[in-house]
């Protein structure tokens, strides 16, 4: 049975450009990877701030937004984070999204295609493996940085470069490698 990767759209913002970016990664990982690719999208999550009584550790969950979003985590063996930069770090949905779980993320890796202006969303990315870290996610070096974004996407289908295209090659590869190794450690 392949290992599931699940690519996530982070941004659930009006007018958010993370959607042909996911696309793109999705259909590039499903044929060119050994993994089970599944695209998801926060929005269709609904996840307000955090709105559950008890902490995720205790997997307690009342809201069927939050056992929805369990379940669907829980069933990944890896992710890739399709993430804006906004001021400088992370999108908010980004760090609500995974605050409302805490096992379902354990030992399991993680990559990004991270966009923005010039600096790419690497330093969301920055800020974001260390939130992952504590919930025992392992993001790799390897991602993918699309710097000034909007020159990339025309009605609405984003068109990668060369470089762009070996990022994902190399960090599917490494997620994969990861995937399997960590899989052992969920037992």
């Amino acid at each position: 049975m392949a290992l599931k990767l699940q690519t996530i759209i982070v941004s659930t913002r009006p007018g958010r450009k993370g959607p042909p970016l996911g696309h793109w990664f999705n259909q590039y990982a499903a044929a060119n990877s050994e993994f089970d690719a599944e695209l998801l999208d926060l929005v269709d999550f609904s996840l307000p701030l955090l709105d559950e009584p008890e902490h995720p550790r205790a997997k307690k969950y009342v809201h069927e937004h939050t056992k929805k979003w369990s379940a669907t985590i829980e069933r990944g063996d890896a992710f890739v984070f399709v993430t804006p930069e906004y001021n400088y770090g992370p999108p908010p949905s980004f760090i609500n999204a995974v605050s409302y779980l805490s096992a379902e993320w354990a030992y399991k890796p993680a990559g990004f295609v991270s966009y923005g202006g010039v600096s790419g969303g690497l330093r969301a990315q920055q800020m974001e493996k260390q939130t992952l870290t504590t919930v025992k996610v392992m993001p790799i070096p390897e991602s993918v940085s699309v710097q000034f974004f909007a020159q990339h996407i025309k009605d609405g289908v984003f068109t990668p470069t060369d470089l762009m295209v070996d990022g994902a090659r190399v960090m599917l590869s490494e997620l994969h490698r990861w995937a399997a190794a960590l899989k052992t450690m969920r037992g």
